[in-house]
């Protein structure tokens, strides 16, 4: 096999640079959002530095593009180009605020697929696999690009849009699948099913299960749990989102470690509270500038989403002479993928609590097959409880064991109910665990 070769970091800061001063020259020619957020920031397309680009552009964040699709409807004004030039239209799921609509050029949903296509060879995907698209496809961004991406590698594609859990399953022997595309959620959903139908899934080819859309392919017990329903197969995440594209791929050599792709971002971890850049070590807040997807550009765009970069990893804009990651590449390394997002944290009797750290505890109880939260308010106080189907009946001990664990983990008492098996809703998609009352 021949060597291959991974960018250094002096490498990745000279082509972000040079991207970005193309980004800018764009957008101030082009695009009324940000010729109206930039003006009087100083920013230029001649930038010195990548540093002088964080200290002069203000950051992006959801509420200005919803207010902005709102006062120009239907799509708003991050457009750089007229609306002729556009031939792409998505939108978010509206599962943290209102949706919003996402317009994409030839050229950006190009640039997008290239992403997509570091997801799959990260993941070993190659010319000749055949991969199931275990999900019904809507207007959400990400299950089109993934089909796509893998159609122009040279894999088989199969959609599984419209088929039942049993019908996918089968479907997966039948053309001898070596890849599913799904969430971790419905990796567990299928090997739930295949029991329930005595589907042997050791008879299967599949080698690869590509998740995203909830945090879970990065949780150990969560990926434990699918590998070890799907004998042979690893889980492989990775995370995007509508308005910025794919941004993150596994670390072949690291499990539990997403890469950012930073040939086609740029990309800050900041203290959400400061502001500022977080510390070595420290949680917190990723923040993204899509630096080829002119047509509908974000800069230092705050996603919400909570991340904690890896020691090796210097987040600073200036290179650093740190050793590469195992797998020899220089990209930032994110340990334990999304860590949560800053809107789905609550505070229980003074303790954060984030959904996937409860779902890390749950998923270490191989009996638990189902659960669903419950969040209320009590006496102006915030309090939580679980409500666990388990998979069979006769489950003696668990509630107490759980228990047990919830006090370990958060230092809470946290009342356990358990429900008859079949009683909890499944999911397709983004699981929605969480209920308020």
């Amino acid at each position: 096999m021949p060597a291959i070769f991974f960018p250094s970091r002096e490498a990745i800061a000279s082509s972000q640079l040079r991207q970005l001063r193309a980004l800018l020259a764009a957008l101030l020619a082009g695009n009324r959002f940000y010729q109206r957020k930039l003006a009087g920031s100083g920013l230029h397309a001649n930038l010195a530095s990548l540093e002088e680009y964080v200290q002069r552009c203000p950051f992006t964040i959801k509420e200005e593009l919803v207010a902005d699709q709102a006062a120009l409807p239907p799509y708003g004004s991050n457009l750089t180009f007229p609306r002729r030039c556009y031939t792409r239209c998505h939108q978010t799921s509206g599962t943290s605020g209102a949706p919003l609509r996402w317009l994409d050029t030839p050229e950006s949903w190009r640039w997008m697929i290239q992403n997509w296509k570091e997801v799959y060879r990260a993941a070993g995907v190659v010319p000749g696999d055949r991969i199931l698209f275990a999900f019904s496809f809507g207007p959400f961004i990400g299950f089109w690009l993934a089909f796509e991406a893998a159609e122009e590698i040279g894999c088989f594609c199969l959609p599984g849009g419209g088929l039942s859990s049993g019908a996918r399953l089968r479907a997966i022997l039948d053309h001898e699948v070596t890849a599913v595309c799904c969430t971790p959620t419905y990796a567990i959903r299928l090997a739930e099913v295949a029991v329930e139908e005595k589907i042997d899934l050791a008879k299967s080819a599949v080698k690869s299960i590509i998740v995203a859309g909830e945090p879970g392919g990065s949780v150990p017990a969560i990926r434990s749990r699918i590998e070890q329903a799907w004998p042979g197969a690893r889980v492989f995440d990775h995370h995007g989102m509508t308005e910025v594209g794919p941004v993150t791929y596994e670390c072949p050599a690291r499990p539990s470690v997403l890469h950012v792709m930073e040939c086609a971002y740029l990309a800050e971890v900041i203290d959400p509270s400061t502001r500022k850049a977080a510390s070595a070590g420290a949680t917190g807040e990723l923040v993204l500038t899509t630096l080829g997807r002119v047509a509908s550009p974000l800069l230092r765009y705050r996603s919400g989403d909570l991340v904690k970069a890896a020691p090796s990893n210097d987040i600073a804009m200036a290179p650093h002479a740190g050793p590469p990651c195992p797998c020899g590449r220089h990209e930032l390394a994110l340990e334990g993928g999304l860590l949560g997002r800053i809107d789905d944290m609550i505070i229980v009797r003074g303790v954060n609590i984030f959904p996937s750290a409860v779902e890390e505890v749950i998923r270490r109880f191989d009996e638990v097959a189902e659960f669903q939260v419950e969040v209320c308010n009590e006496q102006a106080l915030t309090q939580m409880r679980v409500q666990i189907e388990p998979a069979r009946a006769e489950e003696s001990g668990l509630a107490v064991r759980l228990e047990k664990a919830f006090l370990d983990a958060f230092a809470l008492r946290v009342p356990i109910n358990l429900v008859p098996p079949g009683t909890l809703p499944r999911f397709e998609l983004k699981a929605k665990r969480w209920v308020k009352r």
